[in-house]
């Protein structure tokens, strides 16, 4: 099943079902009103929204529209609690790396994950907005699942089962506020901008047989400037799977439904450093932090910028057949107006 929220005159939008195809939709209002609402009442309402998912793509609902991911906001334009993991240790190892710092040996056990801000996030297609170019504008192109209740101490056999949906983000971050914000030893704030989220999120059981392990065995398409710039494999050198992410969130508290929880940048080793890129035959990046990384180890310093004004970004995932699985984040980095 794919689900989706358009932009309305709610903070919440309006709960839509997406056809497999991502060509029409319908309206949902006559089960949930939004995803929360669907996600606080997921056994319930789960099958109502799946018999509208049948009808839509046997093409016997007359009243379904055209679907236009233009219109959406992220599947949810507010969560309960969105944290973010660092589950591919191939970008950390690179960081530290480059740091000429050590890798503690926790980290291979002991998943790193931050709370981000989850009161307001912005649509797929919505300008990354910052007040300057010098704060270092990166984006984060990664996979996020959404959970129904998780118990309080939930192992991750009991947390995959918790798992709802999945859906694409972009956890922008702006590089040059972190070093001072770890430096307190308090974690991120100011240096993690608003996130965005795919236009659609998918049930696993839409993945077939490319969710398996509670990881997403398929490639992650990033591009900048309309040029490839990432794609490594989702599935490949992630050392801690979204049930073990779901688990350790799950550690002191409970979780509620419609939590999200990121995997982290995704990143896959390269063998040949001067490689990594696709130009070079390499999967690429998700993120410029490590382009910027392999710089430093191979010539002593970064040579490549953080994005700027004008830049534009997308994020996508497609099935072996080259077809969207949850649409596409598409971004333009612009001037935050609101400032007076």
């Amino acid at each position: 099943m794919k689900l989706a929220t358009l932009k309305s005159t709610s903070r919440d939008g309006a709960l839509i079902v997406v056809s497999r195809d991502l060509t029409r939709y319908l309206d949902a209002a006559a089960v949930a009103p939004t995803l929360q609402a669907a996600l606080d009442d997921w056994d319930a309402l789960a099958p109502r929204l799946e018999q509208l998912y049948a009808t839509l793509n046997a093409g016997t609902a007359p009243e379904a529209r055209p679907f236009d991911e233009r219109l959406c906001h992220s599947p949810l334009p507010r969560a309960y609690q969105w944290a973010d993991g660092s589950a591919y240790i191939n970008h950390v190892e690179l960081v530290r790396k480059a740091r000429k710092a050590d890798m503690p040996a926790s980290f291979y056990t002991d998943p790193l994950m931050y709370q981000g801000g989850s009161d307001s996030f912005i649509g797929p297609r919505d300008p990354i907005f910052a007040l300057t170019e010098e704060w270092g504008i990166d984006l984060e192109a990664e996979v996020a699942v959404i959970t129904g209740d998780v118990a309080m101490g939930a192992d991750a056999a009991q947390a995959a089962r918790a798992i709802r949906l999945l859906l694409l983000v972009n956890d922008v971050s702006l590089r040059k506020l972190i070093p001072g914000e770890l430096a307190k030893n308090f974690g991120f704030f100011q240096s993690k901008a608003a996130s965005a989220f795919s236009p659609v999120a998918v049930t696993p059981d839409e993945l077939e047989g490319h969710w398996s392990d509670s990881k997403l065995h398929l490639p992650l398409l990033v591009e900048l400037n309309g040029h490839a710039f990432g794609k490594p494999n989702a599935g490949e050198d992630m050392t801690f799977n979204f049930a073990q992410l779901v688990a350790h969130a799950a550690k002191t508290r409970e979780l509620a439904a419609g939590t999200i929880i990121g995997s982290g940048t995704v990143s896959n080793k390269q063998g040949n450093l001067h490689g990594s890129s696709i130009e070079n035959g390499g999967v690429g990046y998700c993120c410029v932090a490590e382009v910027r990384m392999y710089e430093t180890i191979e010539h002593g310093a970064p040579r490549t910028g953080f994005l700027k004004f004008g830049d534009r970004v997308r994020i996508e995932m497609l099935d072996p057949a080259g077809a969207s699985i949850f649409g596409a984040i598409e971004q333009t980095v612009a001037v935050y107006p609101g400032r007076h």
